[in-house]
This record gives C-alpha cells, sequence and structure tokens, in this order.
C-alpha cells in the first residue's frame, strides 16, 4: 500500500542499511510495502541493490524490475530519462548505497530534476549516518554543517580546518565530514597537527551494526591514544 492514498506516480527515495546489521532495526516495515510495489529502480550499483531487495522481500522477483545506473561514469545527458517511467504512470525508487539518498548522495541530482518537472517525490524513513552522529556526538544539534570530503592539498585541507575552527567558536556550530577510508589515518593526523588541543573530536563507525563506535574526545585526548581507522567508513565532527 502506498503511503498516501492517491495514485499519482512518485519517486521514492529508499534508504539503506549502513552495514550488516537485521533490516527491521533500522526500517520501518511500511518500507518494505512500498518497495515491493515498486518495478523500476535508480541504483549506484545493481548487484548491491539487487542483494538489497532481496533482503527485503525474498519472493520480489528479480528479473521482472528494471535498474538504471546512477554513478560517476553516467552520462549526465541521460539521467532524465530514468523518470520516464513516472511519465507513464508507474513509480520509481531511488536506492542509496548505505543510508539515504540524495544526502551526500548523487540522488539528489535525479530529484532536482523530478521538482522541477513537477513529480511527487517521497523520502522514506532509515538511517542516516549524518543525523545519528550528530545525535551520539554531544554537539550541537541546533546548528551543524556537512562539509562531505575536504580539500585533498594539505594548504588547503589546513585552511579548511581553521574555517571550520572559526566556525565552531563564534557561531557555535558543528562541523562533519568524511573522507575516502584508505586516507583516514592521514586525516586523523591532520587534524591533530592544526587543531586547537581542546576542540572536541568524535569519531564514527559502524553506525546501527555490531561494530558501532561514536566516541567523542578533544584533539588532545585523541593524540595521545589514536585509532588504527584504515580501511574504516568514518563519520567525523568537530565542535568545542
Amino acid at each position: 500500500m502506498k503511503r498516501y492514498c492517491n495514485q499519482m506516480a512518485t519517486l521514492y527515495l529508499i534508504p539503506n542499511t549502513l552495514g550488516e546489521c537485521a533490516l527491521e532495526s533500522v526500517l520501518p516495515a511500511g518500507n518494505t510495502q512500498i518497495i515491493k510495489e515498486i518495478k523500476h529502480f535508480i541504483v549506484e550499483d545493481v548487484r548491491t541493490a539487487r542483494r538489497f531487495l532481496k533482503l527485503v522481500d525474498k519472493q520480489i522477483d528479480i528479473d521482472s524490475l528494471s535498474f538504471y545506473t546512477l554513478n560517476q561514469h553516467t552520462d549526465i545527458t541521460m539521467v532524465g530519462s530514468y523518470l520516464d517511467p513516472i511519465k507513464d504512470g508507474a513509480d520509481v525508487g531511488i536506492i542509496s548505497e548505505a543510508g539515504c539518498p540524495a544526502v551526500a548522495d548523487p540522488g539528489a541530482d535525479v530529484v532536482a530534476i523530478a521538482q522541477k518537472r513537477g513529480y511527487k517525490v517521497v523520502p522514506l524513513v532509515g538511517p542516516s549516518s549524518i543525523l545519528l552522529s550528530v545525535m551520539a556526538s554531544g554537539f550541537n544539534g541546533q546548528s551543524f554543517a556537512f562539509t562531505g570530503y575536504l580539500p585533498i592539498d594539505e594548504n588547503e585541507r589546513q585552511k579548511t580546518l581553521k574555517k571550520m575552527e572559526t566556525r565552531i567558536y563564534t557561531e557555535s556550530q558543528t562541523q562533519i565530514f568524511i573522507e575516502t577510508p584508505y586516507r583516514n589515518n592521514k586525516l586523523l593526523e591532520q587534524l591533530i597537527r592544526y587543531c586547537q588541543p581542546a576542540t572536541k573530536l568524535c569519531i564514527a563507525y559502524g553506525i546501527t551494526t555490531a561494530d558501532e563506535s561514536i566516541r567523542t574526545k578533544s584533539i588532545a585526548e585523541w593524540k595521545k591514544s589514536m585509532p588504527k581507522l584504515d580501511k574504516i567508513p568514518c563519520i567525523f565532527l568537530l565542535y568545542k
């Protein structure tokens, strides 16, 4: 059953898990009912999307579904055509690789097109590492900014971190960012080198999984005992 009574074709934003965990622990049952009715999916990777749908319901006939790939290799001129089923009266779903679609995710481009065309867009409930890490960090949840990836160049990264600290201390704004997992250790070294010792850093990973860790310490405290974060997807938060 659709979330709404009217039968207007809809673009559904379908959250995925953040890692290995029981599906029912992070996704409401209502999502399953909606997903089972959708025949067209926009995904980053077809293989992982098919695996996710089988976890949602083993009875889903995967071979009867249509998948449209959206990643860094996608021809941007083709993206609009992924929404053609809506024009013909069929629902379309965007499945994120992890967490919520369109948040630090290429799905945002599709949503923008759907909004421009006046299509109905419905976000389904699911886990967001950004919001969950803010909740558990002890930092300001009234004002926060997600920067995504920091500049790779070390000089530019240092400038960015200084700007973040300025916002932390002048605007009381929590700063959130991520890094490619194999560069996490280097990022942590740079945070310790360039941030003030009293600045608070929260490092979160494995959120909602058995390996979950969300720890907040000062930069000075992290310096005394630096964790090994190589190859572990993490989210970092800074605050005063």
